[in-house]
């Protein structure tokens, strides 16, 4: 068995997903968020990423939409709450340059653990984050771990949707004044 799993990662991608770390379920499976209570891949869906559910058995289809997935550790844990501070620092230059590499227009953490270990801040919001992260606009969901139950199904779509009406607001053309009719 793998302690790691595979990322899911193109150039340009238009949304990096960013978990905390994987699971052990889904390191020894191969999968992103097969846990049965995880709620991934029908919030993706519903919040407008994806036409269908994916099941994460077919994870690799994600790409196809413009989507990755990542994790900031790389370490396969039963839970989160087993990483280490240090982890996360160790993990930052890794992770840093991944996104440089890859250059998506939007890093969303899933969760605030990672960003929060990443960044040094003490505290920080939901959403959009005022600093980019090697080009990329940084966003911050609430994890969609089925352990999380202080965010509804609802809520967590609310939240993704969010990001999603961002990524289709980017993708917009811009009007200067040049081009605006007289």
């Amino acid at each position: 068995m793998s302690d790691e799993l595979p990322d899911m990662l193109a150039f340009g991608l238009e949304v990096l997903f960013c978990g905390i770390n994987p699971g052990l379920s889904a390191a020894v499976a191969g999968h992103h968020f097969v846990g049965r209570s995880n709620r991934f891949w029908r919030t993706i869906h519903l919040a407008g990423f994806t036409p269908e559910e994916i099941s994460p058995q077919e994870d690799r289809t994600i790409l196809e939409y413009g989507c990755g997935l990542t994790s900031v550790v790389r370490r396969a844990t039963a839970s989160a709450d087993q990483l280490a501070p240090k982890e996360f620092s160790l993990a930052a230059p890794a992770f840093e340059r991944k996104i440089k590499r890859y250059a998506p227009r939007f890093v969303a953490f899933l969760g605030k653990a990672a960003y929060l270990g990443l960044s040094a801040q003490r505290e920080i919001a939901w959403g959009r984050q005022a600093n980019l992260m090697g080009g990329a606009t940084v966003w911050v969901l609430p994890n969609p771990s089925g352990r999380n139950r202080a965010f509804s199904l609802d809520d967590l779509v609310k939240a993704y949707r969010q990001l999603y009406l961002a990524t289709r607001m980017a993708k917009q053309p811009s009007h200067d004044a040049a081009s605006l009719p007289s």
